[in-house]
């Protein structure tokens, strides 16, 4: 995750690059899923294998979900003439925001499924300076996932929609109508600023180590609490 910012940068400017066209606006979707994937796989609870085959198998469905959305969202919105040109054009710029927040979340789902299907390891208190392993919730591994594919839509929001339109604005402007070679290291300092203030943010909307009560989740670690009657487990990020 900690390189998250600058390998982000890239994909971001290239999905909200204008006009990309069908193939520009596939590339761009698949190599964001990719990075997706990765950092998906690589910061999930481990508590609980993933293999390979699913793996592959969630990757293709979640670069065809971003893809569908994103095609179909560009062809839909030139058909909406009953808005102004002016909205459309919003429109158009918002369309890989929805796209990658709905395959962001559906690609955390796909990645981190096997957790929910098999459940994640939760801890109780410490023994003889080490953790107690008090076995796997199905119910801790679904707020887990959950609260994790949220964050990745709150981390996409403010990225995938404060620079567009702030560059919507800025293109009117007489110095980029001048200079238009301006646009990208505009666009690059909108996503770069906006980043390193957006991530920190959503990582922080949910602790990666959650403290729950034993009773929230299923009745074999209702009494297996500690003194105050919670148990923990890691959420990933």
């Amino acid at each position: 995750m900690s390189c998250f910012v600058m390998s982000n940068l890239v994909v971001t400017a290239g999905m909200l690059t204008p006009n990309l066209g069908i193939r520009g606006t596939l590339t761009w979707q698949i190599l964001n899923q990719s990075l997706n994937v990765a950092i998906n796989n690589a910061n999930a609870n481990k508590s609980t294998p993933l293999s390979t085959q699913t793996l592959a198998q969630s990757y293709f469905l979640a670069v065809s979900a971003s893809c569908s959305v994103a095609l179909g969202l560009n062809a839909l919105v030139p058909r909406l003439t009953r808005l102004s040109p002016a909205a459309r054009t919003v429109m158009g710029r918002l369309v890989p925001f929805a796209a990658v927040a709905s395959a962001g979340a559906l690609n955390v789902f796909l990645m981190r499924g096997e957790e929910i299907r098999r459940g994640i390891d939760v801890f109780g208190k410490e023994v003889g300076g080490q953790e107690e392993n008090l076995g796997k919730s199905k119910i801790a591994a679904k707020k887990a996932v959950g609260e994790t594919a949220l964050s990745r839509v709150l981390n996409a929001t403010p990225i995938m929609v404060i620079p567009p339109l702030v560059l919507v604005k800025l293109q009117k402007t007489d110095l980029l109508k001048r200079r238009p070679g301006l646009t990208l290291p505009l666009n690059l300092g909108l996503i770069l600023a906006t980043s390193i203030f957006a991530l920190p943010l959503a990582l922080g909307a949910f602790p990666q180590r959650q403290a729950v009560s034993a009773r929230s989740l299923e009745k074999e670690f209702w009494d297996k609490g500690d003194g105050d009657g919670k148990v923990e487990f890691n959420r990933g990020i």
